[in-house]
């Protein structure tokens, strides 16, 4: 009996004629609307760097990437998987509706997302809105006391 619904994962692309991705907050979070649908929103971590080099070596590495080969960006919180399923499809793991998915991506659409870690990338108003969404939905979790 299957608990969780089945949830398809297309493959993002910058050509694509529906609007996938909603932004990328200042944290480098990437927002992404499932299938282009606003209902189904996800939040996944994205790479974030404090120098020019930190940001070359991870692109390098990301190039390097074999098929069944993975790289694991760490975060503060969390971190970035990224896995090469095969030549020119990448998957970043994330969670929809509690469902565990994969969001595929071509090489030009995952490095361009990761290109926006550069340290002088300065983040759109609507991006530096959806930041301010992510501290609300924060405070809106229950506090545990220890």
């Amino acid at each position: 009996m299957m608990t969780q619904p089945l949830i398809l994962s297309p493959r993002y692309r910058l050509d694509d004629e529906i609007t996938w991705l909603e932004g990328i907050d200042p944290s480098r979070r990437y927002w992404l609307a499932v299938n282009g649908d606003r209902q189904s929103r996800v939040v996944v971590p994205g790479l974030c760097v404090s120098s020019s080099q930190e940001l070359k070596d991870a692109i390098l590495e990301f190039r390097g990437l074999q098929p069944q080969e993975t790289m694991v960006i760490k975060r503060p919180f969390g971190k970035l998987t990224i896995h090469c399923v095969n030549v020119n499809c990448y998957a970043i793991e994330g969670r929809v509706k509690s469902a565990l998915t994969w969001h595929l991506f071509d090489k030009e659409t995952l490095e361009s997302l990761l290109l926006t870690s550069h340290p002088e990338w300065v983040p759109s108003q609507r991006d530096i809105e959806l930041g301010r969404k992510l501290l609300e939905l924060a405070f809106e979790q229950p506090a545990y006391a220890v």
